[in-house]
C-alpha cells in the first residue's frame, strides 16, 4: 500500500507529532509512507496529479527522531504521480495557516476533492472537511450533546445571552483551532466584556458558549475510528487534558498535562450519539473533546495525542489506524466503482 500524509509543511513537523507516528507505523508495516506539504501539489498539464513527496527509506526504525530525521533530509523530496497511491490522509491543521497562509486550507480540501475524483481513497472525506472549517459544522451535532451556543456578532445579543446563563460564559472565534482567542467571561465581574467582544468580532462571527463547571478539571480527548472509540485490548484511546495553570484551554499545544481517564457510560453514550453524523460524513479519525456528558468540540483535521495515549496506557494506537486502511483498500479492490469515497472512509 501507497500511502501520503498532507501535512501543512513536512519540514516543520515534530516526533511527537501524531503524524508522524502514523507514517513510521505505516513503514514499519510494509508500507511506502510519504508526507507532503499543502504546497507541494500540483495538477498538470495533461490532467494528472502530482506531489512533491518525502519518505522515510529504511526498512524498520527505532524512533520517532530517527525516522522523521530521515524524512526531512534535503536530498529525498521526489515528485510522485498521485494516482500511484492507495490512500491519501489529509492530517492539516487550519489553524497553523490561517494568518500567513490563509489559501493553504482550501487548497488542502480542494485538491483532496481532485484525489478522490482519481480513484485515492481520501481521509477524512474532503467534501465534507470543507464544511468542518467552520465551527458551525459542531452546531450540526444532536442538541442534547453539546452546551447551550450563541453564533453571532451582536455584542448586546451576545451579552444578553451570557446574563441568561446566569453571568458566565466562554467566548472564542468561529474560525481557528488550538485555544487561540478562547476567553472565559463573567458579565458581572468583568469590565472587559465589550473589549473581547469587539477584539474576537474582527475576525468574524462570535461564539458564546455556556461554561461547564467540569471543565475547572480539563476535558477529555477520545479518538474515535469509524464512528466508534478507538482502542486496544479493551483500553480507548482517551485521555483527560488539564491546564497547568489557570488558562481555560486544556490543549496539548496550550500546555496542557495529560493522564490517565476512566471512560465512563455517558461519554460512551455521546459517542453513540454522534456516531451516524460522522460516519455519514466520511470522518475516518476524529478527536472528540468532551467536558462531562458534553461535547465541546470535534477535530476532524489534526486530531493529537496518540503519543500521550501510548505513554499512560503502553499501547501504540498507530498500528490498528494503518490496518483499518489496509482493509479498505482490500475492500476499493473488491468494488473499485461501487464505492464513492465518502461510504468507504467509514465502511
Amino acid at each position: 500500500m501507497k500511502i501520503g500524509f498532507v501535512v501543512n509543511d513536512v519540514l516543520s513537523e515534530s516526533p511527537v507529532y501524531t503524524t508522524t507516528r502514523l507514517a513510521m507505523a505505516a513503514t514499519q508495516m510494509g508500507h511506502e509512507a510519504y508526507l507532503m506539504g499543502i504546497g507541494d501539489f500540483a495538477y498538470e498539464p495533461d490532467g494528472s496529479l502530482t506531489a512533491r513527496a518525502r519518505g522515510g527509506k529504511a526498512k524498520s526504525y527505532r524512533s520517532h527522531e530517527r525516522y522523521l530525521a530521515d524524512v526531512q533530509k534535503p536530498d529525498v523530496e521526489e515528485r510522485l504521480p498521485l494516482g500511484e497511491f492507495d490512500v491519501v490522509m489529509l492530517r492539516n491543521d487550519p489553524a497553523e495557516d490561517a494568518e500567513e497562509r490563509p489559501w493553504a486550507n482550501t487548497a488542502a480540501v480542494a485538491f483532496g476533492e481532485l484525489f478522490a475524483a482519481s480513484g485515492v481513497l481520501v481521509v477524512n472525506d474532503p467534501t465534507n472537511l470543507a464544511q468542518a472549517l467552520s465551527k458551525a459544522y459542531f452546531q450540526h451535532f444532536p442538541e442534547a450533546v453539546r452546551p447551550q451556543t450563541l453564533i453571532s456578532r451582536d455584542e448586546d445579543q451576545i451579552a444578553s445571552f451570557i446574563s441568561d446563563l446566569g453571568g458566565r460564559a466562554v467566548l472564542k472565534p468561529l474560525q481557528g483551532s488550538g485555544g487561540s482567542g478562547v476567553f472565559l467571561v463573567n458579565s458581572d465581574e468583568s469590565p472587559n466584556l465589550s473589549q473581547i467582544i469587539e477584539a474576537i468580532a474582527r475576525d468574524g462571527y462570535v461564539v458564546a458558549q455556556e461554561y461547564l463547571p467540569a471543565a475547572s478539571e480539563g476535558d477529555v480527548r477520545m479518538f474515535v475510528l469509524n464512528g466508534r472509540p478507538l482502542e486496544v485490548d479493551g483500553r480507548v484511546a482517551a485521555f483527560r487534558r488539564k491546564s497547568s495553570s489557570e488558562d481555560l484551554r486544556s490543549n496539548m499545544s496550550a500546555g496542557g498535562k495529560a493522564s490517565k481517564v476512566a471512560v465512563t457510560d455517558e461519554m460512551l453514550a455521546l459517542v453513540e450519539a454522534v456516531r451516524p453524523k460522522l460516519v455519514a460524513d466520511g470522518m475516518f479519525l476524529v478527536g472528540l473533546d468532551i467536558v462531562g456528558d458534553k461535547l465541546m468540540e470535534v477535530n476532524v483535521f489534526s486530531p493529537g495525542g496518540l503519543g500521550s495515549c501510548q505513554q499512560l496506557y503502553g499501547h501504540d494506537y498507530a498500528p490498528p489506524i494503518i490496518a483499518d486502511l489496509e482493509r479498505k483498500v482490500g475492500i476499493k479492490r473488491h468494488y473499485p466503482n461501487e464505492l464513492t469515497n465518502l461510504r468507504l472512509a467509514t465502511l
